[in-house]
């Protein structure tokens, strides 16, 4: 049972909440409560993220380095790839410097308006990274369905154009949520129980009415995620059809092998921002979405370059004529 002073100093915050709501004052900072835990704990999670982010960045880097070296490489398939890869680097980047400061003490308040800023930044790089997802998947289906029209249908000017439209529009697709999460009223608790800024702790820590957000989220979720999920899955059952109706075994293992990879990342990606994004309202476990996030955020990234590597012929061909240069 709470002690009275427990109980008196519940009634009390509670009062102080209401009086802030009534007087129209809220919260202008936040503290990030990270992974709580021992010293030893956070520094053992500051050490893998750290590692992890590095290996991140250079992987990624190397893939955009090894394209831009490699002429037989030139081709709208490692374009979007290095978009891919670009976009990992800056994903990673909003996100494990200010969790290592986090988990080491020495950075854990973030503004309100930084805040918003690094929701904005993650969530316009999670959709445009749905939306090359989707654009690769329509290569992958133009190559493997139509292989002798497709020079001329996915010209360079088409790849440049897809390209800037899945950058655009994944911004734009969030500006109308991050909008309507800085006209939200946080009067307190002030703590996110995270290492960054995501839809749901604020959805959990405001005190104004957070309907018309879950609603904007649910729908752009729809939008973004799920359509884009669908024109990826329509290409693939496209793509296995036209595999299938190949005669040779050695074809269908070389035409299946273009793919691969990037079956691989989009399995893993659509399936932990589902369950996050797609739903009608914030419910799922804090602590739960802070380990898909983790796994989103740091673990993903790291993946992409390795999947794309050890699964692609051309790719390590590539690498293994640069190393062999030097």
């Amino acid at each position: 049972m709470k002690t009275f002073t427990e109980t008196f100093l519940s009634l009390q915050t509670g009062l102080n909440i209401w009086k802030d709501m009534a007087n129209g004052t809220s919260v202008e900072e936040f503290i990030l409560l990270g992974f709580p835990g021992t010293w030893q704990f956070r520094v053992s999670f500051v050490v893998v993220f750290a590692l992890m982010y590095t290996l991140t960045v250079i992987g990624n880097a190397s893939i955009i380095a090894l394209v831009w070296r490699s002429s037989n490489l030139h081709t709208p398939m490692y374009f979007f790839l290095c978009n891919l890869s670009f976009l990992e680097i800056w994903y990673t980047t909003g996100v494990v410097p200010k969790a290592i400061g986090v988990m080491l003490g020495t950075s854990q308040t973030i503004s309100f308006s930084v805040c918003i800023l690094q929701l904005f930044f993650l969530l316009s790089l999670g959709s445009t990274e749905c939306f090359l997802l989707s654009v690769m998947a329509y290569d992958r289906y133009l190559a493997i369905c139509y292989p002798l029209r497709y020079c001329s249908l996915m010209s360079s000017v088409l790849s440049v154009r897809l390209a800037l439209s899945s950058w655009l529009g994944g911004f734009l697709a969030i500006s109308l949520l991050a909008f309507l999460t800085s006209r939200l009223t946080f009067c307190g608790p002030d703590v996110i129980n995270h290492f960054l800024c995501d839809i749901d702790s604020c959805l959990a820590l405001s005190c104004s009415d957070t309907r018309p957000v879950e609603l904007a989220t649910f729908l752009i979720s729809l939008i973004v995620v799920v359509a884009s999920c669908v024109v990826t899955l329509v290409s693939y059952m496209y793509i296995i059809s036209s595999i299938l109706r190949i005669q040779s075994a050695h074809g269908r293992r070389k035409a299946f092998s273009t793919c691969s990879a990037h079956l691989s990342v989009v399995t893993i990606w659509y399936g932990s921002t589902m369950f996050l994004y797609v739903k009608p309202s914030a419910q799922n476990s804090l602590d739960l979405n802070k380990i898909v996030n983790t796994f989103n955020t740091v673990v993903t990234p790291l993946l992409n370059p390795f999947i794309y590597t050890l699964r692609n012929k051309e790719v390590k061909l590539a690498l293994g004529r640069a190393f062999w240069k030097k």
